[in-house]
Parts: C-alpha cells; structure tokens; sequence
C-alpha cells in the first residue's frame, strides 16, 4: 500500500467521479451494517418492501439496483485508472514504471481480495469471489490495452464477451453442461479446480472475465472526460446502445440477465446504467457546477479502499457486533422495539465509519492502493 499522502485535496479534481465513488461506498458500508436486512423486516407486507428489495441482489434471472453497485465499483475505478494513468503520462513516467505501479496495485488488491475472505470460524479459506480479487484481474487487463484505440477496445470487450459465452455454452463437462444454471454451469466447475468449492450463492471466480468489460469502459470513460468532446452526448448514446444490446438479449431468450454468473446481457445492460449515472452526476455536477453539498459522499470516496477494508474485515469480524451490542444494550433499557434498536445500531455503526474517514480528511491522509 502506497504511503499516505498529505497532499491537500485539489479543486480541479472531478468532483462527479469523487461523488459516484463516494455513493458506491456509501452504499456498501450502509449494506455492511446489515441496514437492508433490517429495513426488509420492518417493511415486510407494506409497498414500501418492493422498493427495500432492491437493495438486495436479485436471486438468478433479473436486475435490480444493487446488481449496479459492483459494475459501478469497477467501472469508476476504470475510470480513476485512466485520469492517474494520463497524468502520468503528463509527467513523462515510462511506460514501464506505470506498468510496475499497476502491477504492484494489483498484486495489493489481490492479497486483500483473498485475505477479506480467508479467516473463517472452522479456519483459513482460500475464495477468490471478492470484488477485489475480481478487479486485480480486470485493472490488469485495462491497463495493458489501455494505449489501443477506442474502437479495438470495443472489439475487445466484444471478445470478451464472445469467449465467456463459448465457455459457458459449448465446454459440455457432465453435471456443468447446463450454462444459465445455478451450480451446474461453467464458472462453477472452474471454481471447483481453483478452489475445491462452489459458492452456494452461485458467485463465480471467472466473472472477472466479462466484467473487465466494466472496467475497461469505464477506463475509456474516464479519458473521454478528459478531452473536449461532447462528453455527456457520447455517455449517453453508448449508454442506450450497450442498454438495448443487453435488455434485448435477455428478452429474445439469448442471454438472460444474471448477475451471479455476469452473463453477456447482464455485463451490457449493467454498462448502460454506469454511463448513465457517470452522464448525469458529470452534466450536473461539472458541466452545471452544482458542487455544495457533496462533502459526505466525497470523504467516503477518497479513502475508499480503506473503508472497503475496514468495513469488511475489522466491521464483519468485530465492530459491527461490539458497538451493535452496547447500543441495543442502552437502548433496551428505554424499552426500545428489537427492531428499532437494530436499525439504530446500524446507523451508528456507518456514523462511526464516516467518521472515521472524515478524521483522516481532516488530516489529509488517502490510502491508495
């Protein structure tokens, strides 16, 4: 990990990505907390319990809004990817001392990837379904494609694509011939030889395939910000066409919209919504200027990688529980619903963490990777 820097936060920085990066991680540490569930139960038979529920993934064959936050997660660190990379290049760093950086990031996202997963209460375990491990893969690809031109970096997500779909459709191995099936298709078999395992939600390791496209868009994303282009125009018009491809796959029944195994549909239709929300939070936030007001999410983003580690290791393991523990304890002497003191408890545990990065705002320190 990269010594903390205490360079002061600069104006000219694009706040829009600051801000999306900042949500994405607002909503995780709010989801760690286990808000989602809490909210499910009291909301449970009203119709507010539709709108709760998106907040959850979907079980297989379908989208819903929290099926967004991973492709978003790796498409805008495409898109941070390609602003350091071009101001790298500003600075006249070869390409090879560039390449040893991306490699170093990937080797650290890698081992915190693993390690997120690796201690258990019967032992040490060897996963690669974290988000992290997924993206070392995906920021390696990017990278080494990054200097092609648009247009061969589109073929090659096409590509991408393409083989994820040969894999799935045409390897034929007995008890994982059936491609769109839960525990019975392709990624699961390959997680069988790398882990000797399958994940009983249906995540797979080679995910990390089809959703390089994720990253890789969102890397050209990026340094399309950076030029005088139509910028929001473009976003939006490769928005609607990845939208169509991939809504249009599912409902002709050629490849339906599944999340767990990042299936083509899914990949394309998932685009859509980022360039979407990379337009509107770009045209809004840096085309009209409307920059008051985005302090809470933008701490958050800047040391996101720290927060994603804290919340997952340091919150999951033990502080979630000890600070849920004294404040349902406090609070049930008031006689406090179970509930409520639940819910309350997992506000408090998210004020803590914003807190936390709002400390090291404060004292100007950013862990990069």
């Amino acid at each position: 990990m990269d010594k903390p820097t205490t360079q002061p936060y600069r104006s000219e920085r694009l706040l829009s990505l600051d801000f999306m990066r900042g949500f994405i991680m607002v909503l995780l540490a709010l989801e760690s907390t286990g808000l989602s569930e809490h909210l499910a139960t009291v909301t449970n038979g009203t119709p507010l319990h539709f709108f709760i529920q998106q907040f959850f993934h979907h079980p297989w064959n379908g989208l819903r809004f929290w099926d967004l936050v991973q492709p978003a997660f790796m498409f805008m660190a495409g898109a941070a990817m390609a602003l350091s990379i071009e101001k790298q290049k500003k600075q006249g760093l070869p390409w090879q001392q560039s390449f040893k950086k991306i490699l170093k990031r990937c080797f650290l996202l890698f081992f915190f990837g693993v390690l997120d997963y690796a201690v258990r209460p019967h032992g040490l375990s060897f996963e690669l379904w974290d988000v992290l491990t997924q993206l070392s893969f995906t920021t390696l690809v990017a990278f080494l494609i990054f200097d092609w031109r648009p247009a061969a970096q589109i073929v090659f997500c096409g590509l991408l694509l393409i083989i994820t779909e040969i894999l799935y459709r045409y390897t034929n191995i007995p008890g994982f011939d059936q491609p769109f099936t839960n525990q019975h298709n392709f990624g699961n078999y390959v997680d069988l030889l790398l882990m000797n395992k399958i994940n009983s939600d249906g995540w797979v390791a080679i995910n990390c395939i089809p959703t390089a496209v994720h990253t890789i868009a969102g890397a050209l994303a990026g340094k399309l910000l950076l030029t005088d282009k139509p910028k929001v125009r473009i976003l939006v018009l490769w928005g609607v066409i990845v939208m169509i491809a991939g809504y249009g796959l599912d409902l002709a029944g050629i490849s339906p919209i599944i999340k767990r195994i990042a299936t083509s549909s899914f990949t394309l239709a998932s685009l859509g919504w980022c360039l979407w929300g990379l337009a509107v939070c770009y045209w809004w936030i840096d085309e009209l200027n409307h920059k008051k007001h985005l302090k809470f999410f933008t701490i958050v983003g800047m040391n996101s990688i720290f927060i994603y580690l804290f919340f997952e290791i340091v919150g999951h393991r033990w502080f979630n529980g000890y600070v849920t523990a004294i404040t349902t304890g406090l609070l049930s002497l008031i006689g406090t619903p179970e509930i409520i003191q639940l819910i309350v408890a997992s506000l408090f545990i998210f004020a803590l963490e914003w807190g936390l990065c709002y400390f090291l705002y404060k004292k100007k320190v950013f862990f990069k990777l």
